[in-house]
């Protein structure tokens, strides 16, 4: 099964500073057809102006994701952590028993994120923070995990659920195929995927930039490039 989510239908507002779309149910939109995907509560598009951003604000209990797509964003929190990621990077924030933070385009152009919010398998932990630049070269034709809650997954950063986020770059034409964790026999997984750039194929259905895909039952994925493309995939419980 794989669910189109066309970039056109999603909900959101624009806020002058923020110009927001969301893939689920987030904020004043909702949808209750779009309230998550497994264990998958939120990925917003997000488009920030210069010099502008979240002022300091709670978080708990939740895995946060921001993958930069352009530009820059500069995290600050609670526990003292201060880092600033660009794009191509991505920053984690496991809020845990609670963390506030805030996040702020202090760069001279528009920053261009993806924001995601995946249930932790436990409830409780002290919060923590992380971020990791990631050489440009190594998702080229070819995905590479960027944040994981698996051990095997070494390189990537930490996240406190059994999920896997990964993105590749895909020059006009190459494929790449993925197949779905099976971490038992038994279990579902629940894959998104939203294209950063570009125009890709997944198994036959066509997806714009920033469009998004729901999938489940998939044995594998065959993602092919219709033109230079962008891929962000999320597995998930």
């Amino acid at each position: 099964m794989i669910d189109k989510r066309p970039f056109s239908g999603l909900g959101g507002a624009d806020h002058g500073w923020l110009n927001a779309h969301h893939h689920f149910s987030f904020a004043s939109y909702y949808d209750p057809n779009k309230m998550g995907w497994g264990s998958i509560r939120v990925w917003n598009d997000d488009v920030i102006q210069p010099q502008t951003g979240f002022p300091p604000h709670p978080h708990d209990n939740m895995e946060i994701i921001t993958y930069v797509r352009k530009g820059a964003i500069t995290h600050q929190d609670s526990l003292g952590n201060k880092g600033r990621t660009e794009a191509g990077d991505v920053q984690v924030m496991s809020a845990g028993t609670g963390i506030r933070h805030s996040e702020y385009n202090l760069e001279n152009e528009a920053t261009e994120i993806f924001q995601i919010w995946v249930l932790p398998s436990e409830r409780g932990h002290a919060p923590a923070w992380g971020a990791k630049p990631f050489p440009k070269a190594d998702n080229s034709g070819q995905f590479v995990t960027l944040a994981s809650g698996f051990e095997s997954d070494a390189d990537a950063l930490k996240i406190r659920t059994p999920a896997r986020l990964l993105g590749a770059t895909l020059l006009k034409d190459q494929s790449q195929s993925y197949r779905p964790l099976a971490t038992n026999p038994h279990t579902d997984r629940h894959l998104y995927i939203v294209v950063a750039k570009g125009r890709v194929s997944v198994n036959g259905v066509e997806l714009d930039a920033r469009d998004g895909a729901a999938i489940k039952d998939e044995a594998e994925l065959t993602i092919t490039a219709l033109d230079d493309a962008e891929v962000v995939l999320l597995d998930a419980a």
